[in-house]
């Protein structure tokens, strides 16, 4: 087994929610398989969420964007994990994505083509997405807009291939043994790298 450099994004604002725990799980086990492992959670960044002028003007990085951004470069595989709210990722990811997947990073327009250059081509993801929903509804009955939003018009738009997804829920009501089961689930996922 070659050791991959990984970096894990929580994208749930609090450092005690499920996606933490996941997060957690899924690092303490790739560190332990000798993956080299940073970790970003972004409830403890200080940015703003808001691309005020969109692309039209250059908004300044804060130090903590600058630094995902090495982070990002750094990785050859993305691991998030986030819930799902109102059928898509919270605001503070939505925020960060597009605070940092900017032209000229992720991507870089081509004059008199459809589609820009991908500029981070060589990387995997994995995507760790905790609901209230069951999955299966929100795979046939809503199709996975909070989904759909990270790994195909952001992740795969930028070269990341493939993005793989494991969703957990639902989470309401669901039962401590429920809960280490998925847990388990996010460890088997480390472990298969």
């Amino acid at each position: 087994m070659t050791p991959k450099r990984i970096l894990i994004i929580l994208g749930h604002p609090s450092g005690d929610s499920f996606c933490a725990a996941l997060a957690d799980a899924y690092a303490a086990t790739a560190r332990s398989a000798g993956h080299a492992v940073r970790e970003l959670r972004l409830g403890q960044l200080d940015f703003d969420q808001n691309l005020h002028e969109g692309y039209r003007q250059v908004q300044p990085l804060e130090a903590d964007l600058l630094a995902a951004q090495e982070a990002i470069s750094w990785a050859g595989h993305l691991v998030f994990a986030y819930p799902i709210w109102w059928g898509g990722a919270p605001a503070l990811l939505k925020g960060f994505v597009d605070r940092i997947f900017l032209p000229g990073f992720a991507f870089k327009y081509r004059p008199g083509k459809a589609f820009p250059a991908q500029l981070l081509k060589g990387r995997t993801a994995q995507l760790l997405v905790a609901m209230d929903t069951p999955p299966w509804y929100f795979r046939w009955v809503y199709r996975m807009p909070g989904i759909h939003q990270l790994r195909k018009t952001t992740l795969e738009f930028c070269g990341v291939k493939p993005v793989k997804v494991a969703s957990f829920g639902p989470m309401i009501n669901s039962t401590e043994a429920q809960r280490q089961r998925w847990l388990e689930q996010a460890q088997t996922l480390a472990r298969g790298l």
